[in-house]
């Protein structure tokens, strides 16, 4: 069944009929497992090339252009209104109007969260544990460990222990 109908069926579905929901993305993706969860609206272009390898949080109002592969690691969260978006268009403005396309994979490592409304541009990999800021364009490879922000998207520090929340002091 294609993608955009098993995703118009997902999002369409009631909120508490978590096993409907689930038989659709269980279609709709590569590898899914149950302990992935998205909230509606999601879209993507094909679903097969998404591939989420354990835990993973999808919020509302994402998108996947997958024309390429898209590796999503465990323990990732993925903020409200995130655009992951393996397809791109030719630079040169004829080729563009010809209807060249350009495509590139995106992994995503464990334990990452990507920030509400950024976007993750075609061929990137994002580091292991690492955080992309709210409304980040992330162009280039994340290295693993960082606080990474902006537009173009960059490494700002690292995550230390320092950021570690005491809760005994609450």
């Amino acid at each position: 069944m294609p993608a955009k109908q098993l995703c118009w069926e997902f999002n369409q579905a009631q909120p508490n009929d978590t096993a409907k929901k689930g038989e659709i993305l269980s279609k709709l993706f590569g590898t899914y497992n149950k302990m992935v969860f998205v909230e509606p609206t999601f879209h993507c272009d094909y679903g097969f090339n998404i591939h989420f390898h354990g835990m993973a949080i999808v919020n509302y109002n994402c998108v996947i252009l997958d024309t390429s592969p898209v590796n999503i690691g465990a323990g990732v969260c993925i903020a409200p209104g995130v655009c992951i978006s393996c397809a791109g268009h030719a630079i040169d403005p004829q080729e563009r109007i010809n209807g060249i396309t350009t495509s590139a994979p995106i992994t995503i490592e464990n334990e990452v969260w990507i920030g509400a409304n950024a976007t993750v541009c075609a061929g990137v990999t994002i580091g292991k544990g690492s955080i992309i800021g709210a409304g980040s364009v992330v162009t280039k490879d994340i290295p693993a460990g960082v606080i990474a922000v902006g537009s173009p998207c960059k490494a700002v520090r690292k995550i230390t222990d320092k950021d570690r929340i005491d809760f005994k002091k609450k």
